[in-house]
């Protein structure tokens, strides 16, 4: 099982970039989704959570309205669209996926985003 994240990339400063997190070898029945950020010398954030049987969504303050968390069931896959980038956006971005039951805790890899001119 496994969670592998792509769509990183360079962009410039208020340009987009949606990232994609896909589930192998599970599905997301029963999990919380969650994607965070690590910026280089600075602790893992969190971004967004899309989670409970109605797709509850929560953001960040510092990325409130300017992303998106969204799913799609049918390709086991979960979605971070961003807008508006700033400089300070860039990070590592990571997928987690973690079970209301507690027993799986699982992370993707990351996925670069840089933002700069």
């Amino acid at each position: 099982a496994q969670l592998v994240e792509s769509g990183g990339g360079l962009v410039q400063p208020g340009g987009s970039l949606r990232l994609s997190c896909a589930a192998s070898g599970f599905t997301f029945d029963g999990y919380a989704v969650s994607w965070y950020r690590q910026a280089p010398g600075k602790e893992r954030e969190w971004v967004a959570t899309l989670a409970g049987a109605g797709d509850t969504t929560n953001y960040a303050d510092s990325m409130l309205g300017r992303v998106t968390i969204s799913k799609d069931n049918a390709k086991d896959t979960v979605y971070l669209q961003m807008s508006s980038l700033k400089p300070e956006d860039t990070a590592v971005y990571y997928c987690n996926a973690y079970s209301y039951d507690g027993v799986r805790d699982q992370w993707g890899r990351g996925t670069q985003v840089t933002v700069s001119s």
